[in-house]
């Protein structure tokens, strides 16, 4: 027996979502029409309204309703500094640390070449135009250790060398592997104030000293 073709579209709609199989798709779809309508009712809404109304700033390129974020608008944010982070998730975390006070640019993915993600899909242009506005004087590089994460850093740090903004790592307490959205507070905090200058490498032959 086949399931009604409405019924068959929201399975494979839920389906979209990472981590969700065609099992758990049907188990959700099932839960939504049977147990919570109001629910199912509010996620409808929710996604129409976000599909309609949300766009990227014009500035660090999160999601946004306006053409300036929250924290691109607000006058106390350190125009100096910029911080780049992989994904929005990655920006709240941070704003909850509370450690940094300046400006952010949100790449909204990460190189990948075997999921052919390169520069242009994460933003790389822009956030170069961004970078060398002649206000930024420290780009700091927050994207995940992972090794995405890590050819991403790479990357921009040598698109930027040598151009005038200072740049930074943060610093390597986060646990290789590790993805800033699941990293305790303090941890990250301690990362972002122990940052390391991608500026000025020293040369691996020379002893320290």
């Amino acid at each position: 027996m086949k399931n009604p073709p409405a019924l068959e579209q929201l399975i494979a709609a839920l389906k979209v979502l990472p981590g969700v199989g065609p099992k758990t798709a049907q188990r959700m779809a099932f839960h939504l029409l049977q147990r919570d309508k109001t629910g199912a009712d509010k996620l409808a809404r929710a996604l129409d309204r976000a599909l309609n109304h949300l766009t990227h700033c014009e500035r660090c390129n999160t999601f946004s309703e306006t053409p300036l974020c929250s924290i691109c608008a607000d006058p106390e944010r350190r125009p100096d500094q910029l911080c780049v982070v992989e994904m929005p998730a990655d920006l709240m975390t941070l704003e909850q640390a509370k450690c940094y006070q300046g400006l952010y640019f949100v790449l909204m993915g990460r190189i990948s070449p075997l999921d052919n993600i390169g520069p242009k899909e994460v933003n790389l242009d822009k956030l170069m135009v961004r970078a060398l506005d002649e206000v930024v004087e420290e780009v700091v590089i927050a994207t995940n250790f992972t090794a995405e994460g890590e050819v991403t850093a790479h990357m921009i740090a040598e698109l930027l060398k040598g151009r005038g903004p200072k740049v930074s790592r943060i610093a390597r307490g986060l646990p290789v592997g590790g993805e800033l959205e699941y990293v305790d507070l303090s941890t990250l905090a301690q990362a972002v104030y122990e940052r390391k200058s991608l500026t000025a490498q020293s040369d691996p032959s020379t002893p320290p000293g």
